[in-house]
């Protein structure tokens, strides 16, 4: 059984007079948080915004890069090859980066469909993987625990750390439930506390049609863009503070 775990949310994806989330009040209950880099949300200015904040509350920073997809909120599958995916992940952690501090991340996720691709695709799984290497080998890959991605990673020598959703829907086969399903998300805050407990303590996760899913959690997400998003982090946070679970950033653990 663990004792800590990180907690991550998706932030920063607001857009010009567009406001997404409750970045605010989500980030007082979370460990890491994954920044919009402008491809799938984000601008500039929130990218700005969001780094500062997560500064002020010692909260870790990761890029959230995605495929060019603003108009699909980076949810829809593109064909792009192997150099585009490189430069298009480079060029959204290198805006990122710029804004903070000491010019360092902790990890990078992708976001989307880009992450749910590379979890069968090994051609996009590489190219990450490679596009890590060449931006800095000490970044940590976070990724959907128990995917082939994160054994590609292993065997190249990436840091990574295996990724839990409590709120969204797994099918038996570990993957997650399409968001075409009405039941794919999950919003009420005491099953979603109940289902970190159960990652935590048994290493596993009930899928969809009830069958037990083992593996391995270093981080639980938590989605920012989730009407329940507030109350979902504190109550999360209150139930392991309950357990004596320590929630840390995924680099001191």
């Amino acid at each position: 059984m663990n004792n800590t775990i990180d907690i991550n949310c998706d932030m920063g994806e607001s857009f010009g007079a567009y406001k997404m989330g409750a970045d605010e009040d989500v980030i007082k209950y979370v460990s890491s948080v994954n920044i919009a880099c402008g491809f799938h949300a984000g601008d500039p200015l929130w990218i700005e915004r969001t780094v500062k904040l997560a500064e002020k509350h010692n909260v870790h920073i990761g890029a959230h890069p995605s495929f060019p997809d603003m108009k699909g909120f980076g949810r829809r599958a593109m064909d792009l090859s192997i150099k585009e995916i490189k430069s298009d992940i480079k060029y959204q952690v290198g805006a990122l980066t710029i804004f903070t501090k000491n010019k360092k991340l902790q990890h990078i996720k992708p976001h989307g469909a880009l992450y749910n691709m590379a979890v069968d695709d090994r051609r996009i799984a590489t190219s990450i993987c490679e596009a890590l290497l060449e931006i800095d080998p000490t970044l940590i890959l976070l990724g959907l625990s128990g995917s082939q991605w994160l054994d590609i990673a292993e065997k190249m020598k990436l840091h990574v750390a295996h990724e839990v959703f409590a709120d969204r829907s797994y099918n038996s086969d570990g993957t997650l439930v399409s968001r075409k399903n009405p039941n794919a998300t999950l919003h009420d805050p005491q099953l979603i506390s109940d289902r970190c407990l159960q990652i935590i303590h048994e290493n596993s996760i009930t899928s969809i049609t009830g069958d037990k899913i083992d593996l391995r959690a270093d981080s639980i997400c938590v989605h920012g863009d989730n009407p329940e998003a507030v109350n979902i982090a504190a109550h999360i946070s209150k139930t392991l503070t309950n357990e004596s679970i320590v929630i840390q950033p995924l680099n001191e653990k």
